[in-house]
């Protein structure tokens, strides 16, 4: 039950998508709020770099999820082929934005040459460092494309419970429980 079968998910892929998708909302929330402290507030250095470390551990277990998914087979797809290809894509467009935002966070955070600490434990290093408006670029990027992710899992959740709730499909059960073959 610990991985993937034709007919449901593992325990694996299903705990990393619970924390993944809270752990995208959380950090969306917390890059939201940190926006507004002032200089004086005592979260102001604090806040950046929960959220930068938890970006950073965010970024290793997409990558992780995403060498499971190529490793370990996907459940069938209910429904017409429209909505297997909607599927799919709409997939294909939550782990680029994934991706999206948490590489021009990590673009963001080394434009001046720092490597990240991640909550004390290790430093991510700056590989890319220095390009013109890095910062600046990097940050419009991480900001629309992180309110497009957001919009993409609403979406990504609606069509859950449409499934179960209009279509009586088990797509949403599916993720809840793993169940054997």
């Amino acid at each position: 039950m610990w991985r993937n079968h034709r007919s449901g998910w593992g325990w694996i892929t299903i705990a990393m998508h619970w924390v993944s998708a809270v752990g995208i909302i959380g950090l969306f929330v917390l890059g939201w709020w940190m926006t507004d402290l002032g200089y004086y507030d005592a979260w102001y250095n604090l806040a950046p770099w929960w959220h930068r470390s938890l970006g950073m551990l965010l970024l290793g277990l997409t990558l992780a999820r995403l060498v499971w998914r190529l490793v370990q087979p996907a459940p069938r797809v209910p429904g017409g082929r429209l909505e297997r290809l909607a599927a799919h894509l709409g997939h294909i467009g939550l782990y680029g934005l994934m991706l999206t935002v948490m590489v021009s966070g990590y673009l963001i955070s080394t434009a001046r040459g720092r490597g990240i600490d991640v909550f004390g434990w290790f430093e991510v290093p700056a590989l890319i460092s220095g390009l013109p408006n890095q910062a600046a670029l990097a940050g419009e990027v991480h900001w629309y494309s992180a309110l497009a992710l957001m919009i993409l899992a609403g979406l990504h959740a609606l069509a859950a419970l449409k499934h179960h709730f209009l279509d009586r499909h088990d797509v949403l059960a599916r993720m809840l429980v793993a169940r054997s073959r």
